[in-house]
């Protein structure tokens, strides 16, 4: 894919989560061929020692790996303080973990309801506040909140994800006005029904294919790299004053 250049990213310290595998995965080669000093977090070990041998051998320099669960918020803490004695100070979060496993409503537990309150909604609160004093220190920074157009298009079948993503928005314009006073920006990064093997592996079968066919505007497949080319963007100065906004990237579905 022919990307656009972005010399502000150049050297810039990212900060992602979920960076080993799915969408993740591509926004960590993308950040990389953009030659910013990424680091990233995953629970997922073996799979994101193989993307940074792989990014190694292609560019001579790997990312910055550090395994973590994400609902252990000090272990979080301490990959952004690691990421900041290794890089220095995070000028550009992104928030891209979670977990969209299906669950039936009248199972669910209050046990399992936190769990999923914590896979895909509360590490995003304390990442951004994790990285809030490395970007006033820098003078600016970018934070990207990865939403999801399922709640909007009123899918059900996962009520803990879908809740999560909706609380997202909320989060994201709550602290853009807390975090624009420091020129630190705040947007959530909405993306569809998005072609990871993840998706293709567990979802995306002859019917889920008619149900894209039918609700996306567009004709071709959203893929992995259509996200990362939006979060490229706003990650940039050429997005300087856009914040407490959402953008969709679905093909036109919502």
């Amino acid at each position: 894919m022919n990307r656009a250049r972005y010399p502000s990213l150049s050297g810039r310290v990212v900060f992602i989560t979920g960076g080993g595998t799915g969408i993740g995965e591509h926004l960590v080669k993308a950040f990389c061929d953009q030659e910013s000093a990424v680091a990233f977090v995953d629970i997922k070990e073996a799979e994101s020692r193989k993307l940074c041998g792989e990014i190694e051998s292609q560019s001579g320099r790997a990312p910055l790996f550090i395994p973590c669960d994400l609902r252990n918020i000090e272990a979080l803490r301490d990959a952004v303080e690691e990421t900041r004695q290794t890089l220095g100070n995070i000028a550009v979060l992104l928030n891209n973990a979670a977990d969209d496993t299906r669950h039936d409503f009248a199972e669910v537990t209050p046990e399992y309801w936190d769990d999923r309150m914590a896979v895909n909604l509360r590490h995003a609160f304390f990442a951004a506040q994790a990285v809030y004093p490395q970007m006033k220190a820098l003078g600016h920074g970018s934070i990207i909140n990865f939403g999801s157009m399922s709640w909007m298009a009123k899918q059900g079948g996962m009520p803990g994800y879908t809740t999560s993503k909706a609380a997202l928005h909320g989060m994201t314009c709550g602290l853009a006005r807390d975090f624009g006073g420091e020129n630190v920006r705040v947007n959530t990064l909405v993306p569809g029904w998005v072609m990871t093997q993840r998706q293709l592996d567990l979802w995306v079968d002859e019917k889920a294919e008619k149900t894209i066919d039918m609700n996306q505007c567009l004709a071709r497949r959203l893929m992995p790299d259509d996200i990362a080319n939006m979060a490229m963007f706003l990650s940039a100065d050429d997005s300087a004053m856009i914040t407490g906004q959402s953008f969709v990237v679905d093909g036109g579905w919502v």
